[in-house]
């Protein structure tokens, strides 16, 4: 009998249906050893790592060690990535299983894979084990030695991480960046011109004597109105042509956390855990636990050519031969990408979304569906739009419209991008004009208008940023912004984030005192050093020393230097009905609480509860306020809970259902009003 051990019961599940009798797959449950919590773990005179057993991992090392002693051989096939690899080193240690052809690697759970995978056993590749440890060790030396410098002079409880820090930095700065802009004013000026056959032109002013114009203030476009001849507006060019727009690549981490949060309004936390599901197995009725796409850690673009094959004669069937290129598209991966790794995907074309949609839950549908329809799309043609130009002279001014029309719609058909700022596309101009014509005159629309300051960072935005400056690598982008959340640096508003009181502290005493520890630079070099070590071109405590005897001396002067910062807190005009102090503002895991500032004596909390302008549908005589579970999932409820027990998750409105009277409700993203009475089909827009 041959042990196999992977990370999750749920990935042990799908790869046992594939192994057969002679194989036992048993789950670790994740990391089963790592540093201790309640020291640093690394020796900084030797720096020696000290590993020890997770808490509360005991029970499943034993078990994990009383079946390696029965096995024949031992398989180590967790997740093909530096923390999957550290995982497998860190078994072998401890079940004393040799090194050498011990680990399996496949990137998607099929039976395939996973039999190829078992054909092919592999040493562990130490160099990557050391990128990650390099990687630990380096989080461990700067966490551990910044964070009591936090406690004792900003704020108990406080914690700083390398990579982290950057983030929170970025988001400090563009908010700085935001509150300096000036607003500078400026003109536009439109002509709605009429053709002949009365058809509307509206053209911009663009030129003024074969330059770009532009125009300051209202005096200048009252001038140039007043030097326009109202009669002389004449056809000067006409341009017809085409354009292709390309499908965008499959699937990388990045882009697959970018669109799920401008798509489905996705944390990348989320993104992450419900690919993380997809990739181990769902259950599909008779088929059993299938994988349903490639591993979900990747940088690379890349898919392989069985499946482009594949690809391509699903396309050719479904769409037709003209929605197919002559060759399969060839994408460029960033450099330092994985080539090992593919892109992510669908693992079999044949679990359409629409024929599976009932075994999977409704995240997991609409993660699985957006997968495969950008899979789908990254093979098929290009769009093709025709697109009409017309300028119109008036004396040395030149207005043009611009307009496009789908002439083809490609890979269109199943899937468009998204946009973190929408574009405006201007329709096509439908008449006949020809060089030469003269049209009359209608209106003009001067238009003021104001530069406006960079957007806050979304979620999309953030992600996209940190890996366009090397912050991090494809697993880290969801724990990083995770964590700056948790720790209350920085706060999400209308699905952009805006640093705290405390994010702004903490940032500026970084920048000021470790100003490498959050140098954007610094971090992405350091990132291209990590990718060195698992290359085998550099030895990674050669760079952790140089990084700590750098980092040592801007930890020597900050403990000297630093005065104490006193945060305080905001006082509200609540009044705590159990010993009459004035309340104040605390900031917790799922956001702003009051609290008494009698802390330790009087402990008295209250949640901040939004109240709405709508009377409670059950009592009708108190107002219904927004809450929040433990969990932080916002309901709605009645104000004076527990008198009145009205609770729904939906938000209630003023209406009442004109069928069954009960109180209707939004919902859904598109805010449809729908009556909450589950047995009535009653919806309005």
């Amino acid at each position: 009998m041959n042990l196999v051990i992977v990370e999750s019961p749920s990935k042990a599940k799908t790869i046992n249906k594939f192994l057969g009798k002679k194989y036992k797959v048993k789950a670790s449950m994740g990391h089963v050893i790592d540093l201790p919590k309640s020291q640093m773990g690394i020796d900084l005179d030797s720096f020696e790592v000290k590993y020890i057993t997770i808490r509360g991992k005991g029970k499943v090392l034993q078990e994990l060690k009383k079946e390696a002693k029965k096995a024949d051989k031992v398989f180590l096939a967790t997740d093909p990535d530096r923390e999957g690899e550290a995982i497998s080193w860190h078994l072998a240690n401890a079940l004393k299983v040799p090194d050498n052809s011990c680990r399996v690697v496949f990137n998607e759970i099929t039976k395939k894979a996973v039999k190829d995978a078992f054909k092919n056993p592999k040493d562990i590749n130490k160099d990557v084990v050391d990128a990650q440890q390099a990687r630990r060790v380096l989080d461990r030396i700067v966490g551990y030695k910044i964070s009591p410098i936090l406690w004792d002079k900003v704020k108990r409880g406080l914690s700083a991480g390398r990579v982290q820090s950057v983030a929170v930095r970025l988001i400090v700065d563009r908010e700085r960046e935001i509150q300096s802009f000036e607003p500078k004013e400026y003109w536009s000026l439109e002509a709605e011109l009429l053709t002949d056959d009365k058809k509307v032109i509206l053209g911009k002013l663009s030129k003024y004597k074969n330059k770009k114009i532009e125009i300051d203030n209202k005096e200048q476009v009252d001038n140039i109105i007043k030097s326009l001849k109202p009669d002389d507006f004449v056809i000067s060019k006409i341009k017809r042509s085409e354009r292709k727009r390309n499908p965008s690549p499959p699937f990388t981490t990045s882009s697959l956390q970018q669109e799920a949060a401008r798509k489905m309004n996705f944390t990348a936390k989320k993104t992450m855990m419900v690919a993380q599901q997809l990739y181990e197995g769902v259950k599909l009725g008779r088929k059993g636990t299938v994988g349903l796409i490639t591993y979900i850690r990747t940088d690379s673009t890349k898919l392989s050519e069985g499946f482009v094959e594949n690809l391509r004669n699903t396309i050719e069937d479904k769409y037709g031969e003209k929605y197919l290129p002559a060759k399969p598209r060839r994408y460029n991966n960033k450099k330092g990408a994985q080539e090992a790794h593919e892109a992510i995907r669908p693992t079999d074309l044949e679990n359409i979304p629409l024929d599976i949609k009932d075994y999977l839950s409704k995240d997991q549908y609409k993660l699985y569906r957006l997968i495969w329809n950008r899979t789908m799309a990254s093979q098929m043609e290009s769009a093709v739009h025709d697109v009409l130009t017309i300028d119109i002279e008036n004396g040395d001014y030149i207005f043009r419209q611009t307009g496009s029309e789908l002439k083809f719609a490609g890979f269109m058909e199943v899937y468009i991008e998204g946009k973190d700022i929408e574009e405006k596309e201007e329709k096509m101009f439908i008449g006949n004009v020809k060089e030469k014509d003269t049209l009359t005159l209608k209106e003009y629309y001067p238009k003021q208008h104001f530069t406006q300051p960079p957007p806050r960072f979304s979620e999309a935005m953030l992600v996209k940023l940190l890996e366009e400056k090397g912050i991090g690598r494809p697993s880290t982008y969801a724990p990083i912004i995770d964590t700056i959340q948790r720790r209350g640096y920085i706060l999400k508003d209308k699905k952009t984030f805006t640093p705290s009181e405390l994010g702004y502290v903490v940032n500026d005493l970084m920048v000021e005192h470790f100003p490498k520890i959050v140098d954007t630079s610094f971090t992405a070099k350091m990132e291209e050093d990590l990718d060195q070590i698992e290359e085998g071109q550099k030895p990674w405590d050669k760079l952790v020393k140089n990084f700590y005897f750098d980092f040592k001396e801007e930890l020597d002067k900050a403990e000297e230097n630093i005065q104490d910062i006193q945060i305080k807190d905001v006082e509200s005009d609540v009044e705590c009905e159990k010993c009459g102090r004035m309340m104040v503002y605390k900031l917790g895991k799922f956001g702003k609480f009051l609290a008494c500032p009698g802390f330790p004596e009087c402990r008295n909390t209250k949640a901040i509860n939004k109240e709405l302008d709508i009377n409670c549908p059950k009592c009708g005589k108190a107002k219904v306020v927004e809450r929040k579970t433990k969990k932080g999932r916002n309901f709605f409820g009645c104000a004076t809970y527990p008198d009145c027990d009205f609770q729904s998750w939906d938000k209630p409105t003023k209406e009442k259902c004109d069928i069954c009277g009960s109180f209707m409700v939004e919902k859904g993203r598109k805010k449809k009003i729908v009556c909450s009475n589950s047995e009535c089909k009653n919806e309005k827009k």
